[in-house]
């Protein structure tokens, strides 16, 4: 998935994954996952999909401020 955010592109493609968090079950109407990339440039974005229940019920991307990078990923 791609998304411009303030002149800057954002791609799954493109960024390396740094990690995934999950909620519930495959086919999980309110399961979800979060998952964590970094680009090519150094920034962080957090790419964010999940049933028609969950908090995330189409799927979107959110820039990530690197100084909350530490807080996401100690997440349980």
């Amino acid at each position: 998935m791609k998304k411009t955010i303030c002149k800057r592109e954002y791609d799954t493609e493109s960024a390396t994954l740094i990690e995934k968090h999950t909620q519930g079950y495959f086919g999980d109407p309110a399961g979800y996952e979060e998952s964590l990339y970094q680009t090519p440039g150094g920034l962080y974005f957090l790419y964010l999909r999940g049933g028609p229940a969950s908090p995330y019920p189409v799927e979107d991307i959110q820039r990530l401020a690197k100084a909350k990078v530490g807080a996401w990923l100690e997440q349980p």
